[in-house]
């Protein structure tokens, strides 16, 4: 999945995602740095609404580690995206997902990517096991064939 261009069905989840105003760049399409943040809002949304990681009280947190993006098709505000999401491998203290974003009723990604969160504690920001409701969470997006 990392060189073509992804289709709809190759992730498990998925949620809307907006563009703003301030997305576009002056040749008037998303700038390709929006991309990441729109692949880290698909991700901690579903840590927090079906995870149930507290953002601010949980004691082990992810820290993005690594992170890449294939651009396909131009966006621009203020068109509505979708974004799609998948978990390519699972480990003890690392998970790396794979993020699609579609234009509504597109069946392929103007854009894909991948990005690594290591689970660390939040305290002495060292690796720590995924906590188990998070694990839970993250083993229901895991395609197997993609490890």
């Amino acid at each position: 999945m990392a060189s073509e261009r992804p289709l709809r069905r190759d992730y498990v989840w998925s949620c809307d995602m907006p563009t703003r105003w301030m997305d576009n760049d002056v040749y008037g399409h998303v700038n390709n740095v929006t991309y990441y943040s729109y692949f880290d809002t698909a991700v901690n949304r579903y840590l927090i609404e079906v995870g149930g990681l507290d953002i601010h009280a949980a004691p082990v947190i992810g820290f993005v580690v690594e992170s890449h993006c294939r651009y396909h098709a131009p966006v621009a505000f203020p068109e509505a995206l979708e974004a799609g999401l998948a978990v390519r491998h699972l480990g003890n203290r690392s998970a790396t997902y794979v993020i699609g974003i579609f234009r509504p009723g597109e069946d392929s990604a103007c854009a894909h990517g991948d990005f690594v969160h290591v689970f660390v504690d939040r305290a002495t920001q060292r690796a720590a096991p995924i906590p188990p409701g998070i694990r839970d969470a993250l083993a229901a997006l895991h395609r197997p064939e993609d490890d």
